[in-house]
């Protein structure tokens, strides 16, 4: 979800601020580990946000959505930080950092699994390996769950169980006004989660074979 909103004039007061309303670490452009923050997986792409929100539940992502709208600065969001075009980071505006939200559960029994914002497919894969099940995933395991799903999801299992989007059943997601839904197919899934003004931040539950 990007913004092209001026930003307004903010510092590092202001962001102090933000802090007191999120669990997360926020890292600005003065912080040490900024440069190694910032970096995405192309590495052509050279992007300097404002700051980085390293979020680890969805109220932080509620946090963070509100600062920027009042604020009128961009946003993009991470979770594995594969977006070829970059699309997880940008210039002068905020990223919604979900990589701490690592939570996978796999349910052996219904066949299905729960994958956290910031889950890679290398470690959802290894969690359902465990009681021998499968979905289809990314083809490199350092690919976001959450963004390879939205995105389509093209892998290995795609001929005989369709592509990774085929078998996502919910997401808990946080849309631009302030509101925390669980989107599945029953309630218009796909209005939500395809809408730019969303962002699939707590859970995504898949079919697992």
């Amino acid at each position: 979800m990007q913004s092209s909103s001026a930003s307004m004039i903010i510092d590092r007061r202001d962001f102090q601020r933000l802090a007191r309303n999120v669990a997360g670490k926020i890292i600005l452009r003065e912080d040490a580990d900024y440069e190694a923050a910032r970096r995405v997986w192309n590495g052509m792409i050279d992007k300097r946000p404002l700051g980085i929100v390293r979020c680890i539940n969805p109220d932080d992502v509620l946090a963070t959505i509100a600062f920027a709208v009042e604020n009128r600065i961009a946003v993009a969001v991470r979770g594995g930080a594969h977006n070829i075009a970059g699309n997880s980071t940008c210039d002068n505006g905020l990223v919604i950092d979900l990589s701490p939200m690592k939570s996978v559960e796999i349910d052996r029994h219904s066949h299905r699994g729960r994958a956290g914002g910031g889950v890679l497919w290398g470690e959802f894969d290894a969690a359902t390996q465990k009681v021998g099940l499968a979905t289809n995933g990314g083809l490199m395991p350092s690919t976001g769950v959450a963004g390879f799903t939205l995105g389509g999801g093209l892998g290995h299992l795609m001929r005989s169980y369709g592509l990774a989007c085929d078998n996502l059943l919910s997401a808990d997601v946080v849309t631009a006004d302030g509101r925390t839904l669980r989107a599945s197919a029953t309630i218009g899934w796909m209005t939500h989660l395809m809408s730019c003004a969303s962002i699939a931040s707590s859970w995504l539950a898949h079919r697992i074979t």
